[in-house]
């Protein structure tokens, strides 16, 4: 028989091995820079691209991640209870060594992309290159507060501002950098489209959608430095069954009218709608108190569901 102390035993591991793991995935930042992946290559597919080169997914990987883990180098936060800050806190050596890595692995890629597909650069138009800047220009100005030459253009200071620029970069890096990007490796202009334009927007409600949410978990941190986030100026109930799901079901109702009048199948309308059912389903069970983990793993979850849905629903139907 097995002995019930060492039973004990073993599940303890097995959960503290679990925990690190889902920190290092989640806190890390690797999920998200692999959610940008899957998020491209599903735009690609409803836009009836191709694939774009593999140096090109790794480099929206690497990118993504070092660009998420930067405002947390070197910044220790004495005395706090956030567990996202104790694991930056403890991992400072680890995390440094990951962006280092990271950085070389983008200056490589880049080379290796350019080396490859240089020609198809300087044929990019003016409407191009002006798309190809504005999303990370965002990107730029939303850490603004990190830098002195910055700080008066911190978009993130603007609590209510948040979620929108975060869904407006998603949106862009996801749905038009790929196909542009495309154009350069193929040698073909890029020509903007209804589609496009759809999935853009369809991209940059859901993650808005999803960051709103994400700052019901900073709360009480947002509340004592006066920074006016939605859920700070609405509260939490209001924020979610008056912003939340009221739009996310405008969203759904949107898709599902987009759909029918351009006759989507069956399969693909089902596959597309579960991730705004999931998020609807997800907003009430904000209600209670959840962890820090809970946030990553289920709500940022949900950017990866809805481009496994999408990519399913391309793919089959």
């Amino acid at each position: 028989m097995v002995d019930p102390s060492k039973t004990g035993v073993f599940q303890k591991l097995f959960i503290e091995s679990k925990d690190r793991i889902l920190k290092f995935i989640f806190f890390g930042n690797y999920f998200y820079g692999t959610c940008i992946i899957a998020l491209s290559i599903e735009a690609s597919l409803q836009q009836r691209k191709g694939l774009n080169d593999p140096i090109y997914y790794l480099l929206v990987f690497s990118l993504t991640t070092i660009y998420y883990t930067i405002p947390y180098i070197r910044k220790k936060v004495s005395n706090t209870a956030n567990k996202r800050v104790q694991w930056y806190n403890q991992h400072q050596k680890m995390l440094m060594s990951s962006q280092l890595i990271l950085s070389l692995s983008v200056i490589c890629m880049s080379a290796i992309w350019l080396n490859k597909y240089w020609n198809g650069i300087g044929s990019l138009s003016l409407h191009s290159y002006f798309l190809l800047s504005i999303f990370p220009l965002a990107g730029i100005f939303y850490y603004g507060s990190r830098s002195k030459a910055l700080k008066k253009f911190s978009l993130r200071s603007i609590g209510w501002l948040k979620p929108f620029v975060i869904g407006f970069v998603w949106a862009g890096l996801a749905t038009v950098y790929p196909v542009i990007f495309y154009g350069i490796e193929t040698n073909s202009a890029y020509i903007p489209t209804t589609v496009g334009a759809f999935l853009f927007l369809k991209n940059f409600m859901f993650v808005s959608m999803l960051g709103i949410i994400f700052d019901i978990k900073d709360f009480e941190d947002d509340q004592l430095r006066q920074l006016q986030t939605i859920v700070v100026m609405t509260g939490l109930k209001k924020t979610l069954f008056l912003i939340v799901i009221p739009f996310s079901i405008l969203g759904l109702g949107t898709f599902i009218y987009y759909a029918l009048t351009h006759s989507f199948h069956l399969g693909k309308i089902l596959f597309n709608t579960i991730p705004f059912l999931l998020l609807i389903l997800t907003s009430f069970s904000l209600k209670k108190n959840r962890s820090i983990l809970y946030y990553f793993i289920i709500i940022d979850g949900l950017m990866m569901i809805k481009a496994i849905c999408g990519i399913i629903a391309i793919t089959y139907f």
